[in-house]
């Protein structure tokens, strides 16, 4: 039975460690991120009328675009671990895994430059 499958098709040993450390990184990352994006609005407490709509008007748009890039990070978490686990498939794990971090740090740093900081 083994003799008919392909290189590819073989199962891939060790398969889960690629989106443990990714899930290992990922969770703490994007925590910190959500802290440090939750109380950034009292950075703005004691601002003028001015300032403060400014401050409040770009926040409205930075805090969706930071939380569609943490959905965007679970959903790459989710499909690194729903992908089968194949040798054929060890590349895109991977390169998921690698991506989900990234997008976290992505997305805070687009949060801090699009808000109108006081």
């Amino acid at each position: 039975m083994t003799e008919n499958l392909r290189a590819g098709d073989a199962p891939a040993r060790r398969a889960f460690v690629a989106p443990l450390v990714s899930t290992l990184l990922t969770l703490p990352m994007a925590l910190v991120a959500l802290f440090y994006t939750g109380i950034s609005p009292m950075a703005c407490d004691s601002c003028d009328t001015a300032a403060a709509h400014a401050f409040d008007a770009s926040f409205r748009i930075a805090w969706p675009v930071f939380l569609a890039g943490l959905l965007g990070a679970l959903v790459l978490l989710v499909c690194c671990w729903a992908l089968p686990w194949r040798v054929r498939n060890t590349a895109r794990r991977v390169g998921l895994a690698f991506a989900a971090p990234g997008l976290v740090v992505l997305a805070t740093l687009v949060f801090t430059a699009l808000v109108d900081w006081p």
